[in-house]
């Protein structure tokens, strides 16, 4: 019997096939495991990342929507949200309830009312506007403050690299 969670799942995967949201793509990884997505993200227009394919996986928790998913880029990608490992930093991928950290207030953490499709628009807004103030990536923060012009020319490598994967 299928638990709540990938009945969820399955229906949000259902709706965005026959709906899909523009600036993203959304499947499986293996047909028998509805825990663990595929995504392709298209770098948004006139944005430093505009004509980029960034590729990531989501995996979600059993207890999903209770717990967020964790976003991985698998493709290279440069930005102050994103760890060098690829694992996307934004407040609503962070558990719910108070920050042991202070930084964020609980209602910008995860709720259950987050689907795949606003997590996905919430990364995609995430590349159009970084958040250097509590970054995951401190040197692209940096870069991003500091020196733009060495930003950019990163950020355009891995858009270029994006590209010659496909």
């Amino acid at each position: 019997m299928a638990s709540q969670a990938a009945l969820l799942l399955q229906k949000q995967l259902k709706d965005l096939n026959r709906h899909p949201v523009d600036g993203f793509s959304a499947g499986l990884v293996d047909e028998n495991n509805v825990f663990k997505w595929n995504i392709t993200i298209i770098g948004p227009p006139e944005t430093l990342f505009d004509g980029g394919f960034f590729n990531a996986t989501m995996i979600f928790p059993p207890d999903y929507p209770n717990n967020p998913p964790e976003v991985k880029f698998t493709t290279e990608i440069w930005h102050p949200n994103v760890y060098s490992d690829g694992r996307v930093c934004i407040s609503i991928l962070h558990p719910p309830g108070d920050d042991p950290n202070f930084y964020e207030l609980a209602s910008e953490r995860w709720t259950p009312v987050h689907t795949v499709e606003s997590i996905m628009l919430s990364i995609i807004s995430m590349l159009s506007s970084p958040n250097d103030e509590s970054p995951a990536n401190v040197d692209a923060a940096k870069e991003w403050r500091d020196n733009r012009d060495e930003f950019v020319k990163k950020v355009k490598r891995c858009v270029r690299r994006s590209q010659e994967m496909l």
